[in-house]
C-alpha cells in the first residue's frame, strides 16, 4: 500500500500536497531519537487526532467540565499543548449550571474533531444526554468556536470524515453501528443507515473514527476497554464493510495500566502512520499514547510492537524541525491576563459574574453550600503524571464567615487544604471524606482531619499526588507562611481510582459560602511542578 496517500479527514491536505523532508529537517527530526509513552501524562481520553498542513490536533472528553472538548495542537506528535476549546460553554441544560441538578459524568463524551479544506473550518460533532447532537465550527482552534446546528439524531461516539468531494459523513452508535450523510452545509441529515451489526463473539464495539484511504472507507471502533477493530468497504461509505481485530488484550506502556485503545489514526507529511489511543491509568484518568502503524498489502493497519506490547518508546516521527516549541503544560500562571488559559476548566459553567483574572485570579463566593460538589466557580486543572504538586499563592483576607477556600483533590473521592473562617477567626485546615456515589449524588461532605490557626490573609497551599495506577495512590497536603517552609497537615490522602467516574483527579481552586454570599479571594500563583 503506498503510506504516501494521504488521509482525507485526517490531515485535511491532498495527496499531492505531501512533500518529502529537507535533508535539515531530516537531520532534526533524527536528533531526538525516541519518545517515551505516555505522549502527554493528563487526563484527555477518547482522543480523535488529525493533521493540517504541517500541525496536529487533538481532541478529548471532558464530561461535566466547561469550556469542554478542548484542542491540543502539535507539531511533532509528541509534544502538544492546549489550544483552545470547541464547546466555549456547556449551554445543555440547566443542571450543567448546578442550578437544581447536576451533570457529573455527561456532557462532553466520546466526540470527532475535522478539517475541511473547502471552507477552512474546522467542525467539532458531538452527542449530549443521549439525545440530540451538536455540531460547532472555527476557522482557527483558539476560536471562537460558534455552534453551527444541532441534528436530533444522538450520534453517539461519533466519527466525522469529510470525503474527498466534499461530503460529510458520520459513523456511530454502539456495537449496531451506522453512517449518517449530512447535508452539504453540514446543518441536518440527508439519511441515515445501519452498515454493521457487531458479532456476539465480539461483543461491544463503539468509539467511530471515520477515514477514506486509498479510495476505502475505514470505521475505526474500540471494544471496551481493551481491544480494538476496524471495517473497511471498498464499495463506499454505506459499506457493506468486513471487520478485523487490530488489538486485543495488548500489555500496555504504563505499568499497571490498561490496554491502550479508542483513538485515532494519524498520518505525517512524510508519509508515516501513527495511532494514538490511550490507557485506563486511574486514579490519574485517561492517558494518551503513540505508536507506528503500517499496512498490510491488502489495506489493513498493523500496530507495531515492542517485545509484543504497545512499546514504551519508539522512534520518533520523522517531521520538519517545529516552528516554535509548545507551551509546557506545567509550569507558572500568574492570572495576569484578561481570560484564563486553555489549560484551564470549570467543574461544571461558571457563574461569570463572579470571578475574573489579572492581577490574579479574585474567585467571589458563587454558592452557598456546605457541599464542595455543588459549589459553582470551582476552577479545575488536570494533574500532571506521574506525580506533581501544585502550589497556590492565596490571598485570603476579603473571606467572610462561613466561607470555604483553597486547593482540591477533585474527583467522586475528595479532599481539600484550605482556609475556613469561622466566628471572625481562620484557621487552615485539611478536610477529606467528601464523596459521591455511583450515581453522582453526594454521600460525604467532609470531615475536618487537621488545622492549625493562622492570620495575616495570605497563605501558601501546596498538594502532592502520586496518579501512578497501583497500590498507593497516595496525595498529601501542607501550607505555608512565608511560600519557603512548608508544614505538613492532615494524613495521606488515598485517592479513588473507580472507573466509572471516567475523568481522573484534578487539582482545584474553589471558594464557596456556607452562611451568605460576599466574600472573596485572590490566587496570586498557582504552580504545577514535577519531581
Amino acid at each position: 500500500m503506498d503510506r504516501r496517500q494521504a488521509l482525507t479527514v485526517a490531515t485535511g491536505v491532498a495527496a499531492g500536497a505531501l512533500l518529502p523532508l529537507a535533508p535539515a529537517s531530516r537531520a532534526a527530526a533524527a536528533a531526538q531519537a525516541t519518545y517515551g509513552n505516555p505522549v502527554i501524562w493528563q487526563d484527555f481520553a477518547d482522543i480523535d487526532v488529525i493533521r493540517v498542513g504541517a500541525t496536529y490536533y487533538a481532541s478529548a472528553s471532558t464530561m461535566h467540565y466547561s469550556p469542554g472538548a478542548p484542542v491540543l495542537r502539535s507539531y511533532d506528535l509528541v509534544n502538544w499543548e492546549i489550544a483552545g476549546h470547541s464547546v466555549p460553554v456547556l449551554d445543555f441544560g440547566a443542571k450543567y449550571d448546578l442550578n437544581g441538578g447536576r451533570g457529573y459524568v455527561r456532557g462532553v463524551w466520546a466526540s470527532s474533531l475535522a478539517y475541511r479544506p473547502s471552507s477552512r473550518t474546522f467542525y467539532w460533532l458531538g452527542q449530549i444526554d443521549f439525545a440530540r447532537t451538536y455540531l460547532y465550527t472555527a476557522t482557527a482552534v483558539e476560536g471562537p468556536w460558534s455552534r453551527l446546528t444541532t441534528i436530533n439524531t444522538a450520534y453517539y461516539d461519533a466519527g466525522l470524515l469529510v470525503d474527498s468531494d466534499d461530503t460529510l459523513y458520520v459513523s456511530y452508535g454502539n456495537s449496531t453501528i451506522s453512517v449518517a450523510q449530512l447535508t452539504p452545509d453540514g446543518r441536518g441529515q440527508v439519511r441515515t443507515q445501519q452498515v454493521f451489526t457487531t458479532p456476539s463473539s465480539v461483543g461491544t464495539l463503539e468509539g467511530s473514527r471515520f477515514y477514506k484511504i486509498n479510495g476505502q472507507y475505514y470505521i475505526f471502533l474500540t471494544r471496551p476497554a481493551n481491544g480494538q477493530y476496524i471495517l473497511k468497504s471498498s464499495s463506499g461509505p454505506f459499506g457493506p464493510y468486513t471487520m478485523r481485530q487490530v488489538l486485543l488484550d495488548l500489555r500496555g506502556p504504563i505499568a499497571g495500566g490498561g490496554v491502550p485503545h479508542q483513538g485515532g489514526l494519524v498520518q505525517t507529511q512524510g508519509g508515516a502512520w501513527y495511532y494514538m489511543a490511550f490507557v485506563d491509568a486511574y486514579p490519574g484518568g485517561r492517558v494518551p499514547v503513540l505508536a507506528p502503524v503500517t499496512w498490510t498489502s491488502d489495506g489493513w493497519p498493523v500496530v507495531q510492537l515492542v517485545n509484543g506490547a504497545w512499546g514504551a518508546s519508539y522512534p520518533s516521527p520523522a517531521v520538519p524541525t517545529p516552528p516554535r516549541q509548545v507551551t509546557p503544560m506545567t509550569g507558572v500562571d500568574t492570572f495576569d491576563g484578561t481570560t484564563l488559559k486553555p489549560r484551564w476548566e470549570w467543574n461544571h459553567n461558571p457563574d461569570n459574574s463572579k470571578w475574573s483574572t489579572g492581577n490574579g485570579l479574585t474567585l467571589r463566593t458563587a454558592t452557598v453550600t456546605n457541599d464542595l460538589y455543588w459549589a459553582r466557580n470551582t476552577l479545575t486543572h488536570r494533574i500532571q503524571g506521574p506525580s506533581s504538586t501544585a502550589t497556590v499563592q492565596l490571598d485570603y483576607s476579603a473571606m467572610r464567615d462561613g466561607d470555604r477556600a483553597g486547593l482540591a483533590l477533585l474527583r467522586d473521592s475528595s479532599a481539600w487544604i484550605g482556609v475556613r473562617r469561622d466566628g471572625g477567626g481562620t484557621r487552615v485546615a485539611m478536610v477529606d471524606r467528601l464523596t459521591m456515589d455511583g450515581n453522582w449524588n453526594t454521600t460525604g461532605t467532609g470531615t475536618e482531619a487537621a488545622s492549625a490557626a493562622v492570620s495575616g490573609g495570605r497563605l501558601w497551599l501546596r498538594a502532592s499526588a502520586d496518579i501512578r495506577p497501583g497500590a498507593a495512590r497516595s496525595a498529601v497536603f501542607s501550607y505555608s507562611t512565608d511560600g519557603v517552609t512548608f508544614t505538613r497537615l492532615g494524613p495521606a490522602f488515598s485517592l479513588g481510582n473507580d472507573w466509572r467516574f471516567f475523568m481522573g483527579y484534578r487539582f482545584a481552586l474553589f471558594n464557596h459560602a456556607t452562611q451568605a454570599l460576599g466574600g472573596a479571594v485572590r490566587v496570586l500563583r498557582f504552580e504545577l511542578s514535577t519531581p
